[in-house]
């Protein structure tokens, strides 16, 4: 079944790429006026980049993990078969 649902997941992450950057640009300007600043713009305070590459990087990977899972369930309803892992594999003890 993870065959079957690779190319299914490239354009659903192409489509969770898209719709991230319109939900951060939303969230962003509800914060600031101005456009997120980068880290190559010398006139912006580092503390302003860190916060827009932290929300950046929420935002981004919180859309594609709720894209990528109903994208999942809908191949479930479809297939009767999830492709991916029941569980996560168990961590062995570090101690």
């Amino acid at each position: 079944m993870k065959v079957i649902f690779k190319p299914i997941s490239i354009i659903i992450g192409l489509l969770a790429g898209m719709l991230s950057r319109r939900i951060f640009d939303q969230i962003w300007m509800s914060i600031d006026d101005e456009k997120m600043p980068k880290g190559t713009h010398k006139e912006v305070p580092l503390p302003k980049v860190m916060a827009a590459a932290a929300l950046q990087g929420v935002v981004f990977k919180g859309t594609r993990a709720v894209v990528d899972r109903y994208g999942r369930r809908g191949l479930l309803q479809l297939t009767g078969s999830w492709p991916g892992d029941d569980r996560p594999a168990p961590q062995p003890d570090k101690f």
